[in-house]
């Protein structure tokens, strides 16, 4: 299983995507285990050299918004729905910086969360996307600020 850096967003945002995620629920649809968060990188093995330079380069950037606004799926994976981000440049800075600090450090990167291929979004369904479409749209704007960076 892939190790995954990702965007922890702050307890606001959380309890609004989690509550987009209890409607699904609601209608029988399954949706992610875990706090909902944006991933940002993701490889076959993270190493230890790999978390302590991305943490070192953590402490020198200023963490960005994401405004969540649009649903859709991701290429690759059909079977989801998710809450998609308005992509803006300080958001492709910390992203950049990210994998900067992880380049050559880590293992198997996977290629749909590097620089010019990612998409950033939080997964709200894991199954039935077209269902789930139907019971969330029109899904509001949810702005959720990047906490922390997690490594996992």
């Amino acid at each position: 299983m892939a190790q995954t850096v990702r965007f922890r967003l702050d307890d606001a945002a959380c309890a609004e995507l989690t509550a987009l995620r209890a409607q699904l629920i609601a209608h029988g649809i399954a949706v992610p285990d875990g706090a909902p968060a944006v991933t940002a990188a993701a490889a076959g093995t993270i190493p230890q050299p790999a978390r302590d330079a991305l943490a070192t380069e953590v402490r020198l950037l200023a963490l960005p918004s994401i405004w969540l606004a649009t649903l859709g799926t991701v290429a690759g994976r059909p079977d989801e729905l998710v809450l998609a981000a308005v992509v803006d440049t300080e958001l492709l800075a910390v992203h950049g910086a990210v994998h900067d600090a992880l380049a050559g450090r880590v293992r198997s990167p996977l290629a749909a969360y590097l620089p010019g291929t990612w998409l950033p979004h939080c997964v709200l369904a894991t199954e039935r996307p077209a269902e789930a479409f139907a019971v969330l749209h029109p899904v509001p704007t949810v702005r959720a600020r990047v906490v922390a960076v997690d490594v996992g």
